[in-house]
């Protein structure tokens, strides 16, 4: 689809019409191909996800673009799909994405959930080696690399079945260098600290307990200071969501469901 002046490659799990759809945000450098398990895992759920520019079939924009600017971008995807009020997810960098859109548009986003994620720049940080491994896009087009770092990256699953590495390497599609770039720099300085009283909605944050990139003490921040949040931790690593999506999207809609 094209969005104003943005092409993006745009993927719809269709679901129960009469309940707002589920608009998710993704991690860094990731297609909407890795979130395939969890969207097919989804029982009613009309769910719809986006290549960030510069990521997968979304072609990289004319310039570099900070959060505010991929939250608009979902919100005009939206009205072209006529859509006036849905719930809304974020995954790791995608958290971040998510917690501006509710942020930006509280009319629009009725329920939130933050997964694997933090408030920015101003977080508990993860492990320094997690860090630097995640600030170079080598996972994403090459196999060995991928085997022998995402258990330091992610943790949880992947510490213990290499073949799961192996099936989310087959999902990943590498991004252009610059779009990676675009992302890390997006959420340079970006934080939503001094506004996280103000999200009015009901918030499901989910953390992996076994978290190398964002420990679960961002989770327990974040819920402190939402007025309307619930934290759940999840016995996994960064990526529960591809490595427990079953689990992960009944919990999910159980909250989009107002059943607690």
């Amino acid at each position: 689809m094209t969005v104003g002046e943005q092409k993006l490659m745009v993927a719809v799990k269709r679901g129960d019409e009469s309940r707002p759809p589920l608009l998710i945000f993704n991690g860094i450098g990731a297609n909407w191909e890795l979130a395939k398990p969890f969207l097919e895992a989804l029982a009613d759920t009309t769910a719809i996800i986006f290549d960030t520019p510069g990521v997968g079939g979304s072609p990289l924009p004319r310039r570099p673009y900070r959060p505010l600017r991929i939250a608009q971008l979902g919100e005009r995807l939206l009205s072209d799909l006529g859509y006036r009020e849905v719930d809304c997810a974020g995954v790791s960098w995608g958290g971040g994405i998510a917690q501006q859109f509710a942020h930006q548009y509280p009319r629009l986003c009725r329920r939130l959930v933050l997964a694997a994620t933090s408030p920015g720049a101003i977080m508990i940080p993860g492990r320094p080696q997690a860090f630097l491994r995640m600030a170079t896009p080598r996972r994403f087009w090459d196999k060995n690399y991928i085997q022998k770092a995402a258990p330091e990256i992610y943790g949880g699953a992947f510490r213990k079945d290499p073949a799961m590495i192996d099936r989310f390497a087959e999902a990943m599609s590498g991004p252009p260098g610059s779009g990676y770039l675009y992302q890390l720099l997006a959420v340079v300085g970006w934080t939503s600290l001094p506004w996280l009283r103000s999200l009015n909605q009901p918030t499901l944050i989910l953390m992996g307990r076994d978290d190398p990139l964002v420990p679960v003490a961002n989770g327990r921040l974040m819920a402190r200071l939402i007025p309307k949040a619930t934290l759940e931790i999840i016995d996994d690593g960064h990526l529960f969501m591809v490595t427990r999506p079953v689990k992960t999207a009944r919990r999910i809609e159980r909250f989009l469901a107002h059943e607690h």
